[in-house]
C-alpha cells in the first residue's frame, strides 16, 4: 500500500478520538456517581453506599466537590477518594489564600470517612507567599459542611 501524506495521521487521529470516546463512555459514573444517564440516556442504578461504581462513597464524593465548587479544581481521583484544590484567595483578602485536600477514606457514609487538610499562604511585604497556619476549627467546618451536604443528598435521593 503506496503511503498517501495524511493517510496515517488520519488514522491516528481516529484512532485517538476512538480511545478518548471509549475511556469518556466508561467514565461516565464520575460524574455521576449518584446516577443519571446523561441526556436522554437510561437511569443508571447506583448504590452510593458501596464501591460498585466509584472507590468511594457517592454522597461524599458529590458533596466534597459541591461545597468546594467555589474553588478551582487541580485534581479528582473517584478511586482513591482524593480531591485537590488549587489556591483560591477570596476577593476581600487578596493577601490570603487557601487551599484544600479532601481525602475521602471509606465507601460508607461515615463522619470518620472523611479528612480535610487546609492549607493557607500569607503574603509578605515583599509579594511573596509565605505559609502560614491554617486553624484546625477551619478544616473541621469544612468537614461539617460536606457531611452535612452528603446526608442531605442521600435523604433527598431516598425521598425520589
Amino acid at each position: 500500500m503506496p503511503f498517501v501524506r495524511g493517510t496515517w495521521m488520519r488514522g491516528v487521529a481516529v484512532s485517538a478520538l476512538a480511545v478518548a470516546s471509549l475511556g469518556v463512555a466508561g467514565c461516565s459514573h464520575i460524574m455521576h456517581p449518584l446516577g443519571g444517564g446523561g441526556k436522554g440516556g437510561p437511569k443508571q442504578v447506583v448504590n452510593p453506599d458501596s464501591a460498585t461504581q466509584i472507590g468511594v462513597n457517592g454522597y461524599l464524593w458529590r458533596a466534597t466537590l459541591d461545597t468546594l465548587s467555589f474553588m478551582p479544581l487541580a485534581s479528582a481521583d473517584p478511586y482513591g477518594g482524593v480531591i485537590i484544590t488549587d489556591w483560591y484567595a477570596n476577593p476581600e483578602k487578596p493577601d490570603e489564600r487557601f487551599k484544600i485536600t479532601v481525602y475521602i477514606l471509606d465507601a460508607r457514609l461515615r463522619a470518620d470517612g472523611l479528612n480535610v487538610a487546609v492549607f493557607k499562604q500569607n503574603k509578605d511585604a515583599n509579594g511573596q507567599w509565605i505559609d502560614a497556619p491554617s486553624t484546625s476549627q477551619t478544616e473541621t467546618d469544612f468537614e461539617n459542611a460536606i457531611l452535612t451536604k452528603a446526608r442531605q443528598l442521600r435523604l433527598s435521593n431516598l425521598k425520589g
